[in-house]
Order: structure tokens, then sequence, then C-alpha cells
């Protein structure tokens, strides 16, 4: 079980966050739970994963959308260009790029090079103390590893030790990764966004979503009483006191298991921060509908209508993304990094898998719908962490994608 205590503001730098929150007199957050694991890529599918469009070709190094939005992709022979127009055609016509837009970057390693590499340093450094993520790092043709001050020439010493070349290793300084735990007025019927308390803590909803024929919606795993397993954990919404009634019950909630492809040595690891509960009957919910508020970036925690979700996807580095969270509200910025590894301070559990993303977020916001789009949107899945300042403010949050929370609580429809 949890210990509950606040969320605490960490040193500077690049700290990705995820727990619960407390808010004036309401609920108190869950404590920092959270992961550090390790893994390879997770296959995803076209035609909005790049990466695996273009893998096949030959001395593909890496794709990503430059700070103008415009194609860039990594070969290591510039004499496959029209392979990679052709391989990557179908994710560049989805946002209206044409293949001659591509711009071609002399890459240095393959993508199965990177690959090898991420999945080596993912088990060998992250049980590390001073570790905090490793990226196969799709838009510096690089593995990248998030190392704390103070770390680097331990994490160094063995990295070079795996047999990884030092020159395609890239070191970034960052914070320890922890957890998260208004769209806080009572909404029905219930839409994704709002604020949800389970008992001491408030999250946020992510998504109403249909599993075999239950009315459910998804949050984190570690918004319920314990992270990883069901102990079926009672919500409310907004608040145990404002709304007594209780709206839906966890009822699937993975364990963490060390068993995981590349889990460091004495962690236990996830792909998804996802956790799903089941509606009571009497609780009216609304399916592919996620509260919208008056615009991004603005604080405002008003809601002004509904995004209206058309479709789930994956996000690519230098795509916009948003996400609505109880705290925040409406925030978007670019993706960074995907399929990062994270190693979470404080705990010996793992998150696989998982994309960071340019913009703000709070404590409270764990659970927030991802998405991409402003009106009719393309959900990519739940965000469980932020990077946090000395003062308490964030500047990058970190989600679990569509893909890996499908993989983990089964197909769901979702629209």
């Amino acid at each position: 079980m949890r210990t509950p205590t606040p969320v605490q503001a960490l040193a500077a730098g690049t700290l990705i966050l995820a727990a619960a929150c407390s808010d004036g007199n309401e609920p108190t957050a869950p404590s920092n739970e959270t992961p550090s694991a390790a893994m390879q890529g997770a296959n995803q599918g076209a035609p909005d994963d790049p990466i695996a469009l273009a893998r096949g070709v030959p001395g593909f190094g890496g794709f990503y959308l430059d700070a103008a939005g415009k194609p860039v992709v990594y070969l290591k022979s510039a004499a496959h260009r029209a392979r990679a127009e052709q391989a990557l055609t179908p994710f560049l016509r989805s946002q209206g790029l044409a293949p001659s837009q591509l711009r071609v970057l002399p890459g240095r390693y393959d993508w199965t090079q990177l690959e090898d590499w991420f999945s080596r340093a993912s088990a060998g450094v992250l049980a590390i103390p001073g570790a905090v993520f490793v990226d196969a790092n799709e838009a510096s043709n690089r593995v990248t590893i998030g190392v704390q001050q103070g770390s680097f020439a331990r994490i160094r010493g063995i990295v070079e030790r795996l047999g990884i070349p030092p020159e395609a290793i890239e070191f970034q300084e960052t914070m320890p990764v922890r957890l998260l735990a208004t769209l806080r007025g009572r909404v029905r019927p219930v839409v994704g966004g709002l604020q949800i308390n389970f008992p001491g803590f408030l999250c946020t909803l992510g998504f109403n979503a249909v599993r075999n024929g239950q009315r459910s919606f998804i949050t984190n795993s570690h918004c319920t009483n314990h992270q990883g397993g069901v102990e079926s954990t009672p919500y409310y919404q907004p608040s145990q006191n404002i709304a007594p009634a209780r709206v839906a019950t966890e009822v699937s909630d993975p364990v963490y298991s060390q068993s995981k492809t590349g889990c460091p040595p004495g962690y236990r690891c996830r792909f998804s921060d996802a956790s799903r509960a089941a509606y009571t009957s009497a609780t009216t919910s609304t399916l592919g509908r996620i509260a919208k508020t008056a615009g991004p970036n603005n604080g405002s925690i008003t809601i002004s209508g509904n995004f209206n979700v058309t479709a789930e996807g994956s996000a690519s580095v230098g795509q916009v993304v948003g996400k609505v969270g109880r705290t925040t509200g409406w925030t978007a910025g670019k993706v960074t990094n995907t399929c990062v590894n994270v190693a979470v301070s404080g705990t010996n559990l793992g998150q696989l898998c998982q994309t960071l993303v340019s913009a703000r977020s709070g404590a409270g916001d764990s659970g927030a719908p991802v998405f991409k789009g402003s009106s009719n949107v393309t959900l990519v899945g739940i965000l469980w962490g932020g990077i946090v300042n000395p003062n308490g403010s964030s500047t990058t949050f970190v989600y679990s994608p569509m893909a890996n929370i499908e993989r983990e609580l089964g197909a769901l429809t979702t629209f």
C-alpha cells in the first residue's frame, strides 16, 4: 500500500513525476510511487508510426518532425532517399506533407543497431542509482540516457562495459521520475478529463471505454489503492465529500512483473500506468468525449465544450499533442521522445516504452487523456507524470501510449 504523502517539488533539471495531488482542503495525493525499467522498442501500427513504416529502409536511422514541422529522416546513404519517401508516404500524407519535403540527414547508425544498444543500456543501467531513462532517440541518431547530477561517471563506466560505442551514447542531465496523482466540478454524463477522487486522493479521469460490454473509464494504476493488482478501489466524481455516491469501481489493473523483457534486476515492470474502473448502473457517461477548456496553455479549468474522440493512434517526435487534467487544464506541446524506458526514484517499479511531451502538467493531472488535434481528436494515451522544477512547476509530461494500454487492459472501444 502507498503511504499518502504530498508530492514534493524537486531540484532543477528534468524530472518525470506521476502522482495524484492535494488541492487546498481537498483530499491529499498519492505518494511518489513509480517505475524504472527497460524494454525493446514496441512495434506500433502504420500509418501513424513512421519508425515502423521506415525500419525496412536500408540504413534507416530515425525520423522526426523538426521545429518548423518539416519531416526529417536519418539515412546512412542518401542513395536510399526514394525508398524512404515511399515507405513514409502514408504518414507524410496523413500529416498534409508531401514526400518531396523530406529532408535527409546523414545517419551514423541504423535503427537495428540503436534498438540493440537501447535494450542493452536499459537492462544495464536503469537499476543503477542515478539513471533515469533510456531512449533510442530518433531525433539524434543516438541512444540518449537521462542521468541525475553527480552520476555521470558511474553510469558512463557501466555503459562502456556494455560494449556500446561511446560516440553512440549521449547523456542528458535530468531529475528522477516520480508519480503525479477545474474540471473539478460534478459533471454528468461523465466525460474524460474530469477530477476523480479515490480514498484520500485526487486524479484525473482519462477516457471512457467499453470492454466486453462493460461501461468503464481508464485512469492510472497509481490512482488506485495499490499500484498493480485489483483491490476494488472505489471512485467518486468530483469527490467523496461533494458527491458521496460512488460512480465506479476498479476492475482491471495488471500486476507489475520482473519477467518483462529488459526489466532491470530487482524491479517489477509494466508497459502502461493504466487501470480500468467499471461504472455503476446509476452513473451516466458519454463515450468519445473529453472535457474542453477555452484554449491550450492558458491555465483555464473552466469547461467550454468537449473534444470528440474519432480515432486512436500514436504520436511521433515533433508532433503536437495535448492533455486535459484537473490541475492545469488543457496544455499542449511537442513530443520530444518516444518509447523511453523510465527509472523512477524511490521505487522498484518500471514503466517501459513511454512518451515525453514538452508541455506543462501538475500534481493531480495523473490519468489525464492525451490526444492529437483540437476538435475531433485522436486518442494517444494517458499522462502519468511531469517534469518538475524547484518552484513546483512542470515543463514536460510523460504518458503511456494507447498501444501499451490496450496491450495490458485488452481491446477497448473508446468512441
